[in-house]
């Protein structure tokens, strides 16, 4: 109840809406009893007397004659045709308004998840949340919560008319209830069960799928295709075994209902005509028996169909758990922060830092230094010595485990987050781009930079002829992750991003690791145009990129074990750095 009822909350906004569309279910209900008690006054009042011509009094007013009773039945059919569409219109209305919110602020609270959470979360089984499992939730308002209702008023309605027009009758009729009820309960139990396993296969579908098409590069080069195969239709053996349940189960239920149903009708129609033939002290007319058959259909299909939307219900409310379990976890970077980290100078300080991505296992440990305003500050080391874990901390991506990171002689966490992250510009050695034009790659849909801003700062870091040499030019569409260019021009566009943004602090991640000689040079001219006079943070593989650092840092499993400038570094001997350059020099020899 306690997460139905917070699902409900996000309807506050459409009230008037939700009001509506409550209403309608009790109209429904009680229209519902127009049909069956017209068919009962014409039956018993014209076609059994033959008189077409009497008057009848119904709800207190009098109707001439058959034609009386006919008209009046078009108009109950009518109100409950115009009920019920505007009921299913307004009732999926409000569900759309419902899952737009609810996916607007499951995305902007994802915006907000640390990397670690990430980390650790298949990206398959996040837009699983993200849309299908949202979109469950809205058949909750479509086809459950509201239909559910409409159907038990109109039970209750109906088995109210019922008893006053026939106790003996509406006795037969409910005889049957509480197997009906009984069964619905343990249908709905079973049901639960085996929708939360439909929910979760398919999460586990989506995840595997996701991740193979993404990875089809790896499994087509070590021919995994097979292997995949495989895999993929144990998966789907299970996502389907898990469905088969659902339709065991349908197959169990409904014919049971239909056959109570039946019998039902049975016990009224031969109940009323025992007690017709005198059997019984109080006869019953035909028209109520006729009436009665109709009642105990409307009565008994709301039963069945309530199971139905239970089984919707269920799916929606096994999808909205697993949507609040997302909004409910605490993975959001503390931003507490009251300063603006405006026109910033650049000055960058770690003092005494630990960070560990898993807890217990540090990859940096007490790391301090200081990176003066406008320096261009170089780290280096072997494959996981910690020197991408610098850059994000810095962003505050990760939270530390112990010591401070200051920038500006303040401390990091004082600036608001987006400021500080809106001062500091990351060029990573895997560039991702979006499935767009490279303007809008380069500017990031950034209102504040224009088009001739862009291509300024291209002509000004040599990247400007390259671009327009694109089909379209800057509205050359590079499809998904940038898959129309080449490493190195994909490069060239994140300088290019990092540079329009005009940051305090630059970041260049192995940004020349994988790319041609003619990239590299051009990559190489624009580094050293973007980090001119701005505070620049380089983790170089290759050595000879760094050279004209103000200061290298080289580290080793998380910790500083020389710094200096490249001169200084290459004179100690037996030095960490000196034997690292001197190992690439010698292959560089060699190629």
């Amino acid at each position: 109840m306690s997460l139905f009822k917070r699902l409900l909350s996000y309807t506050k906004p459409y009230k008037l809406t939700y009001y509506y569309v409550a209403l309608s279910a009790i109209l429904l209900a009680i229209v519902a009893l127009g049909m069956p008690y017209l068919i009962k006054v014409a039956i018993d009042n014209h076609i059994i007397p033959q008189d077409f011509e009497g008057v009848n009094t119904i709800l207190g007013m009098e109707y001439g004659g058959f034609t009386g009773v006919i008209i009046l039945m078009m108009v109950v059919l009518v109100a409950e045709v115009l009920l019920q569409l505007s009921f299913i219109y307004y009732a999926n209305w409000l569900g759309q308004q419902v899952i737009r919110d609810l996916r607007t602020r499951l995305f902007d609270h994802m915006l907000g998840f640390k990397m670690k959470y990430f980390d650790q979360s298949a990206v398959g089984k996040l837009v699983t949340r993200a849309v299908s499992d949202i979109e469950t939730i809205a058949s909750i308002f479509s086809e459950g919560l509201f239909m559910i209702i409409s159907d038990l008023l109109k039970m209750i309605v109906v088995l109210g008319f019922m008893t006053y027009q026939s106790w003996q009758l509406t006795l037969i009729a409910l005889i049957v209830m509480p197997f009906i009820l009984y069964a619905t309960r343990v249908f709905q139990k079973a049901m639960k069960v085996a929708f939360e396993e439909v929910r979760s296969q398919v999460s586990n579908l989506n995840s595997f799928v996701q991740e193979r098409v993404t990875g089809m590069k790896i499994v087509q080069i070590f021919n995994r295709e097979k292997v995949e195969y495989e895999q993929f239709k144990e998966i789907n053996k299970k996502h389907r075994t898990a469905w088969v349940k659902t339709v065991w189960y349908n197959s169990i239920f409904f014919p049971i209902a239909e056959m109570a149903s039946s019998i039902t009708i049975g016990l009224i129609v031969y109940i009323g005509v025992v007690m017709n033939l005198g059997v019984e002290t109080t006869a019953v007319d035909i028209g109520v028996i006729v009436m009665f058959i109709d009642l105990s259909q409307k009565l008994f299909r709301p039963l069945r169909q309530i199971a139905d939307k239970f089984n919707t219900l269920q799916m929606g409310m096994v999808a909205a758990n697993r949507v609040f379990k997302i909004l409910d976890t605490d993975a959001i970077i503390e931003d507490k922060g009251t300063k603006i980290a405006s026109d910033l100078k650049g000055a960058i300080e770690f003092k005494n830092v630990d960070f560990g991505y898993v807890e217990d296992e540090l990859v940096l440990k007490n790391l301090s230094f200081k990176v003066e305003p406008g320096q261009t500050v170089a780290i280096v080391g072997a494959t996981g010595a910690g020197k991408s874990t610098i850059i994000n901390l810095l962003s505050r991506f990760y939270e530390i485990n112990a010591g401070e990171i200051m920038v500006d002689s303040a401390s990091a966490k004082a600036y608001q987050l987006e400021s500080l992250r809106s001062q500091i510009a990351v060029v990573l050695q895997d560039v991702f781009l979006f499935a767009d034009t490279i303007l809008n790659n380069i500017t990031l849909q950034n209102p504040d930079i224009t088009e001739e801003d862009v291509i300024a700062a291209a002509k000004k870091i040599g990247v400007h002829e390259f671009i327009n040499s694109l089909p379209n030019g800057y509205q050359y569409n590079v499809k998904e992750r940038g898959v129309m260019l080449s490493s190195g021009q994909r490069q060239l566009i994140a300088f290019l991003r990092a540079y329009v943004s005009n940051p305090s602090i630059l970041v260049l991640d192995e940004a020349t690791s994988s790319v041609d000689a003619y990239s590299e040079q051009l990559i190489q001219d624009a580094t050293d145009i973007i980090t001119k006079d701005r505070t620049s943070i380089v983790i170089a593989h290759r050595l000879a990129t760094i050279k004209k650092a103000d200061k290298i840092i080289v580290m080793d499993a998380g910790e500083i074990v020389e710094m200096g400038t490249h001169q200084e570094l290459l004179q100690q001997e037996g030095g960490y750095y000196k034997n690292l350059y001197e190992v690439q020099f010698q292959q560089q020899e060699v190629a």
